[in-house]
């Protein structure tokens, strides 16, 4: 998400993308644990 995000802001220069990108950036480091949970779920979900 964040490549993503980084992507569309240095494609368009959008101040919102910007800040949206900063915004996702925090969350990331406050709790990659979590992260790196909800990519192995998405790599392998329980059925």
């Amino acid at each position: 998400m964040l490549n993503f995000t980084w992507n569309v802001f240095s494609q368009t220069g959008n101040v919102d993308t910007y800040l949206l990108f900063k915004e996702l950036e925090k969350e990331n480091l406050e709790r990659p644990d979590e992260l790196e949970e909800e990519l192995a779920q998405i790599d392998f979900p329980i059925l």
